[in-house]
């Protein structure tokens, strides 16, 4: 039983990873805007966005 679930968790961390991936670049690209127009309320949005999609990345890279 161990196995599988350790082979579940696996398969959806191979699936979970490329999506908190794909929703870095995407936070990193508003941060970027943000910074252009010079948005301090958007840019303290994206940069708890990101600190938590880092957190989650950390969490499924284990």
């Amino acid at each position: 039983m161990k196995h599988v679930m350790e082979a579940l968790r696996k398969r959806e961390a191979e699936e979970r990873l490329p999506v908190i991936r794909m929703e870095i670049d995407y936070e990193l690209v508003a941060l970027h805007d943000a910074m252009i127009v010079g948005d301090k309320e958007q840019i303290e949005v994206c940069k708890t966005r990101l600190k938590d999609l880092h957190k989650q990345l950390l969490e499924w890279s284990e």
